[in-house]
């Protein structure tokens, strides 16, 4: 089974500690590892959509920042959520109010620029992080 099995136990045993709550932000090493399993979590990039045709990470969603209330609805609430933005500010907003709706949501820790920084992929081939 994948890291998240059932609610997410095992990737909140692995965020929390002992009886808190899971941290809300994650490493984007944890990330691409969890994409790996079996059952990945939902990824979901928040930023504009120039930022996204620039460069984004192969198998996630878009669902712009201002768009992400009105969207939510299409998100599915047994699988958790990792969101990412340029930097991570974005990220932290929207993994803070899925949370509050009730989603199992994280933020991917120095977003998309880590990400790339530490020589992950980006989709198209050749893509890059925009400036915001």
């Amino acid at each position: 089974m994948g890291a998240f099995g059932v609610g997410a136990g095992r990737y909140a045993q692995e965020m929390s500690a002992q009886n808190d709550a899971p941290a809300i932000d994650v490493e984007p090493e944890r990330v691409a590892s969890w994409m790996a399993e079996d059952l990945p979590p939902q990824v979901i990039d928040v930023r504009e959509p120039y930022e996204r045709e620039a460069g984004h990470i192969e198998g996630s969603r878009h669902i712009e920042l201002v768009r992400l209330s009105a969207e939510a609805g299409t998100i599915e609430r047994g699988r958790p959520v990792v969101v990412y933005c340029r930097v991570g500010a974005r990220s932290a907003m929207a993994a803070q109010a899925l949370r509050a709706g009730g989603f199992d949501a994280y933020s991917m820790s120095g977003g998309l620029l880590r990400w790339a920084g530490e020589g992950r992929p980006l989709s198209p081939e050749g893509g890059n992080v925009a400036e915001h």
